[in-house]
């Protein structure tokens, strides 16, 4: 095809190419080629133009051997053993695929703008039910945290085993998690191009657990744990910041700062623990401190973890993820038992084994519940929802082992259920105004000749 206009006098001959486009200007004569020089290509009513390439073929061309669409299909994880080849020829049988489905679907598509109303019904309606079962899951982590803390002390007291031998038995059961990513046909190890950052996540997290469970040893499991959260929750929100360039609002900021504040009350010594006007043993202060940063290196780490794992939530599920934090585990906590000479110890009761069980179970569900909430929160919301573990865990002690809180740790936990409650009413409970605005936007878009 060609195109001719004036420009100061000159005319511009322009000849199209689905490959090249080749421009001439010239004065009141026509352009000729040089010899030599192949510039000229087929023209309408010349021979042999029916013959060249359309643009049609050159658009899908283009579709067929992009880069896009090759990255896509090589995500799928070639596993022979369970017949992903078929799967993928099935898959693009059904996207190729035309006749009555293809009908059916643009049928679908096209009807589907009949009803503004019914589908900002429908839009509103899955995100809130999603913002729901999120907050469903965490709220469940955090009960599940709680029970892991009693479990935890009473395995501990009551049957003499070592805490780090329970994160063992707990690291080797969850290596069964392996068969979720082998159903969905994917590599258990992570997709290619980001298995060196889950493999970081996995050492970020099992470190974390490695230096919690030995705190301790040390101090007491409502202190470590309380410890660890308050760790966790402060720095989670500025790696987040650093790493992420995530930012958090200014009513999710003071709420979490509210929740700090609880940990904080529940830290405070009592009249027991305080060495005012007493004789310190040097050992048994340097014992405390020890276990004291125990606790807070395992918050860094688990900071560490979780905003990793925000960075991989579009490429690694959750099921990989627990993979890769079993078989991490099961390599650094022998490494840990080794170092701290811990004894070993093995459950002799049937009671002991369903404790031990019933720790595992509870380990699960409250990762399940935590990494699910990573694809949609902010990691510092997480953490600072799993705060809810500190009563939670009071309470249960309270029921097993009936000893009078003091009054910090009273209105600490007060202070945490307050704070974690207002965050979920905040996120769950937003205000008729915006959701109004945001309708009578999304309808304006709907209704412009513009789309």
């Amino acid at each position: 095809m060609e195109s001719a206009h004036l420009l100061s006098g000159s005319k511009k001959r322009v000849k199209i190419h689905p490959h090249t486009v080749t421009a001439k200007y010239a004065t009141q004569t026509p352009y000729n080629p040089q010899p030599g020089i192949h510039t000229h290509f087929p023209q309408p009513g010349d021979e042999g133009y029916d013959d060249a390439p359309s643009f049609e073929d050159f658009g899908s061309f283009l579709e067929e051997t992009s880069d896009r669409k090759r990255l896509t299909e090589s995500k799928r994880w070639p596993l022979m053993m369970f017949g992903s080849k078929d799967k993928d020829t099935s898959l693009k049988l059904q996207a190729t695929g035309g006749g009555e489905g293809s009908e059916l679907g643009t049928k679908a598509v096209k009807g589907s703008g009949k009803g503004v109303g019914e589908q900002l019904a429908s839009f509103g309606e899955a995100s809130v039910s999603a913002s729901r079962l999120t907050w469903v899951g965490l709220l469940g982590a955090a009960l599940a945290h709680g029970c892991l803390i009693v479990l935890t002390r009473l395995a501990t007291e009551r049957f003499s085993l070592g805490p780090l031998f329970l994160l063992l038995v707990r690291s080797v059961i969850q290596l069964l998690s392996v068969a979720v990513p082998l159903h969905r046909a994917e590599n258990p190890f992570g997709p290619e191009g980001y298995r060196l950052r889950l493999l970081g996540y996995g050492i970020a997290y099992s470190l974390s657990l490695c230096c919690a469970y030995s705190s301790l040893t040390f101090v007491s499991s409502e202190n470590g744990s309380t410890t660890w959260r308050l760790a966790t929750t402060a720095l989670s929100a500025t790696l987040a910041f650093l790493l992420l360039e995530e930012k958090l609002g200014l009513a999710d900021g003071i709420t979490l700062a509210a929740g700090l504040c609880g940990l904080g009350l529940v830290l405070l010594p009592t009249a027991d623990e305080s060495y005012e006007d007493a004789q310190v043993d040097p050992v048994t202060f340097w014992r405390g401190a020890f276990g004291w940063s125990l606790s807070a290196l395992a918050g860094l780490w688990m900071a560490l973890a979780l905003v990793g794992y925000r960075s991989l939530k579009d490429r690694v599920g959750v099921g990989t993820a627990l993979f890769t934090v079993s078989w991490t585990g099961c390599l650094l906590t022998p490494a840990t038992l080794i170092l701290l000479q811990e004894g070993w110890s093995w459950p002799m009761s049937l009671a002991a084994w369903g404790l031990v069980l019933g720790l595992v179970a509870c380990s699960i569900a409250a990762f399940l519940g935590m990494t699910h909430a990573l694809t949609r929160l902010h990691p510092a919301l997480v953490s600072a929802s799993q705060s809810l573990e500190v009563p939670v865990a009071m309470l249960l002690h309270l029921a097993v082992l009936p000893l009078a809180p003091t009054a910090p740790e009273v209105v600490g936990n007060v202070l945490i259920v307050l704070s974690v409650g207002w965050l979920v009413a905040m996120k769950l409970l937003p205000s008729r105004g915006v959701g109004r605005r945001q309708r009578e936007e999304y309808e304006e878009i709907l209704d412009s000749p513009i789309k």
